[in-house]
């Protein structure tokens, strides 16, 4: 029997596309090493793995995500045994995620995660997890949740598959994370300096220098630093002057 193929790196925003083509040349070869036929009309309708599985393909690539998710869901618990019962399971999460369905397309990754922990996917499955994450980010004025959610999990498959394809990818999403963490602890730094709450916008700009530097924030953050000092010192100057009245 022909060798499943591992899923080849890509994009975020088609994460599923080389790797269903992949899977689908696999079929077509055990097809011909078998004499049989796949993907005919009638393996659709009495429900086989390869028809329920090309037809969750075909709805994919059409954008049909929904109708996908049906496909792949009713493979999974159809043919639980099936080969292709694992990559239905894939399938449904990433048909999730190009629905924009983020919380779903995580739950059903941490379920392949948790069932199939050593298979040879888990790589690409924690990188999409950080991504279902990432996709969530709001602008740097807003609440930065999701940022430190998708660093986390970007930090966890580089932990653990240093060498992976994946954590190329998942290294450069990760600074990008830290760049929106840091743009947003600037711009409330900056919010509090012009509402001359120093205190609080020093705190705010040393955070920078501390977790998040490198990232092309350094200089300004700095002369934010030095000035916000100098008028700290000048208000606890006044301050001293008005009590010895």
């Amino acid at each position: 029997m022909a060798r499943r193929k591992t899923i080849k790196p890509m994009t975020h925003r088609t994460p599923y596309l080389r790797f269903l083509i992949a899977v689908l040349s696999w079929i077509l070869i055990l097809s011909l090493s078998t004499g049989c036929q796949l993907f005919r009309k009638s393996d659709m309708t009495r429900g086989t793995p390869e028809g329920l599985y090309k037809k969750g393909y075909t709805d994919y690539q059409n954008g049909r995500y929904k109708k996908a998710i049906q496909s792949f869901e009713r493979l999974r618990d159809e043919h639980p045994m099936s080969e292709l019962a694992i990559l239905a399971k894939l399938g449904i999460g990433d048909a999730h995620y190009s629905d924009k369905s983020y919380a779903e397309a995580e739950a059903a990754y941490g379920d392949f995660i948790y069932l199939h922990p050593t298979n040879e996917n888990i790589p690409y499955v924690m990188y999409q997890i950080g991504m279902c994450h990432y996709e969530q980010i709001l602008s740097i004025d807003r609440d930065q949740t999701e940022a430190r959610r998708a660093a986390k999990e970007f930090e966890k498959l580089l932990l653990r598959f240093p060498d992976s394809k994946f954590s190329l990818m998942a290294e450069k999403m990760l600074r990008e994370c830290r760049i929106r963490l840091a743009e947003h602890e600037f711009y409330v730094g900056e919010f509090y300096f012009k509402q001359k709450n120093y205190p609080s916008a020093l705190m705010r700009f040393e955070t920078i220098t501390r977790e998040y530097a490198g990232l092309g924030l350094d200089y300004k953050t700095s002369v934010y630093i030095e000035e916000t000092k100098k008028l700290m010192e000048l208000e606890e100057s006044k301050k001293k002057k008005a009590d010895k009245k």
